[in-house]
């Protein structure tokens, strides 16, 4: 189900909403599931450096890979980081027909 309007949501948008749903949510804030997310939102305010964007793109490859079995990361490229806000261009391959696709301008903000 498409989380904006309510309608029926399948296929590669609804992969797409499922891994910005991940990579948005922080881990231990989902009831009966406190492992679900990623650790970007706690990193989204550290200081925007060359160890706090490696730290952004494993924190996404890690959670993606945990909970999205359509999807095998390729690569997370940082589009645009600053404090409180970071936007991600993820490349993988999408698993049910084997093709390349990118998921872009996934924006993780300071909630």
């Amino acid at each position: 189900m498409n989380v904006s309007n309510g309608k029926r949501l399948g296929g590669l948008d609804h992969m797409r909403q499922s891994v910005a749903d991940i990579l948005r949510t922080p881990i231990g804030t989902r009831v009966m599931r406190r492992d679900y997310g990623s650790e970007l939102p706690r990193l989204i305010d550290a200081p925007i450096n060359r160890e706090t964007i490696t730290k952004i793109i494993a924190a996404g490859v890690t959670a993606i890979t945990k909970w999205e079995p359509r999807f095998r990361v390729k690569k997370i490229n940082v589009v645009t980081a600053s404090p409180g806000s970071v936007e991600l261009d993820v490349t993988g391959d999408y698993l049910p027909d084997g093709s390349v696709v990118t998921l872009d301008g996934i924006v993780i903000k300071k909630s």
